[in-house]
């Protein structure tokens, strides 16, 4: 199904976009086809990509391809190409994969099929016929929200020991250029919450190893008790403990969900407000119209009017 919407830009007018899901690629040996949402502006070419991880959350369908539409459409409207797989983590398949023995995370799974949808961007296209000759196959950014922070992480060089075999795990891809990570799990040490034994590939997480460039969010108020009594700080590692180029956004009272980024009137968000998620939406653009040379000075302007002064909605800092 192919949807066109409209949403607000940076300068108060209407952004068309279109949506179309589910687009169907079929991996060999995955258990099931890899279904994705493409979402792009209606007009424009030489559009980067942005492949987006989704979250575990609580939600049935939140974790999937129909989830943080808020974020993605404003994305979009920017001029983002986004493609949101359904990781097999995706409560919308527990009944169809749930028995295998990655369940339920599926972490290393949720990272490869980031490259299979790099490996199938040229079958997207077909698939999408709006999309012929738009987008730029050299500009590709990873974003992901909390699991999916963790499945972006080991995509711009992070590495962990899979728990099972013992094995030093690299899924780095090449082909990614830019990351923006959200609310993103940190370093393995002090995993002490009770639901810290559902997530044993985190334990020996290294971000010393994670030197793409990257944009990481954390919110001040996200204090992830069930997994770590480290505090909102936990949320930051990927930043503190990965070598530069690195900018790190702290949102200023934001939770876990960081006002609402997976989905309109979600149930799951504790800190809901809209205007949050909007200026969360135009830094991350901003931030990456500014990394691949789109428009140099977006980043430098759009901080200047959210993350300065008695108003702004948190602080920047970089390495």
């Amino acid at each position: 199904m192919t949807e066109q919407n409209s949403v607000v830009g940076t300068a108060g007018l209407p952004v068309p976009i279109l949506s179309q899901s589910p687009v169907t690629l079929t991996v060999p040996g995955r258990p099931v086809d890899l279904r994705l949402r493409v979402t792009a502006p209606a007009t424009g070419t030489d559009l980067p990509v942005i492949l987006f991880s989704h979250g575990h959350g609580t939600s049935n369908h939140l974790s999937s391809l129909d989830g943080y539409a808020p974020l993605v459409n404003l994305l979009a409207s920017r001029g983002f190409l986004v493609l949101q797989p359904s990781h097999l983590s995706s409560a919308t398949l527990r009944h169809r994969v749930g028995h295998l023995p990655e369940a339920p995370l599926f972490w290393r799974s949720r990272a490869t099929d980031m490259t299979h949808l790099l490996d199938g961007l040229a079958e997207i296209e077909r698939a999408v016929p709006q999309l012929a000759g738009r987008v730029n196959h050299g500009d590709v950014a990873v974003a992901g929200h909390s699991l999916g922070a963790s499945t972006a992480c080991l995509l711009l060089g992070a590495r962990t020991t899979d728990p099972d075999t013992g094995e030093v795990v690299d899924l780095r891809e090449p082909r990614i250029k830019q990351g923006v990570v959200l609310a993103a799990p940190g370093r393995g040490d002090v995993l002490n919450g009770p639901m810290a034994p559902l997530v044993p590939f985190a334990r020996d997480v290294d971000f010393s190893t994670m030197t793409t460039p990257a944009l990481v969010v954390a919110g001040d108020k996200d204090d992830s008790r069930h997994f770590t009594d480290a505090g909102p700080d936990w949320h930051a590692d990927p930043y503190q403990l990965a070598p530069g180029p690195k900018t790190l956004l702290t949102v200023f009272g934001a939770e876990h969900i960081l006002g609402g980024i997976s989905g309109y009137d979600a149930t799951e968000t504790t800190d809901e407000n809209p205007a949050r998620v909007a200026a969360l939406a135009e830094l991350t653009a901003s931030y990456l119209l500014s990394a691949f040379g789109r428009d140099a000075g977006a980043w430098a302007a759009t901080c200047a009017h959210l993350t300065d002064g008695p108003d702004a909605v948190g602080r920047i800092d970089t390495k």
